[in-house]
């Protein structure tokens, strides 16, 4: 079995997110394929042909259909039906917030 290793020892591997263009971990960030003009969140990152990454909170969806940078990050023409992507994401965002206010300590007294 051969182990794959990293081709730039010592530095760390960087993505751009589509829409606020900030640099950071992929496991920062959810990579998103296109599948018949449907873009589909990938997070297993496992899924066949180009990839694009994106921070799963709900400003950076807008920030990107706003820029119009799912064609362009793709490289495709015409629209993509991202409706499917946009409740993955509004969903991973009520997760977080959920998630935070769990954790955080109670200050009634």
């Amino acid at each position: 079995m051969k182990v794959a290793t990293d081709a730039r020892p010592g530095k760390p591997r960087e993505r751009t997110c589509i829409g606020c263009r900030k640099r950071s971990s992929p496991a920062d960030l959810l990579r998103m394929t296109v599948f018949e003009g449907l873009v589909l969140p990938d997070p297993d990152r496992r899924a066949p042909g180009r990839g694009a990454h994106l921070h799963p909170a709900t400003e950076c969806f807008d920030l990107a259909v706003r820029r119009k940078a799912f064609p362009r990050a793709f490289r495709v023409q015409g629209p993509l039906d991202v409706t499917g992507l946009q409740e993955y994401v509004a969903q991973r965002d009520r997760e977080d917030v959920e998630q935070k206010a769990a954790n955080r300590p109670s200050t009634a007294v």
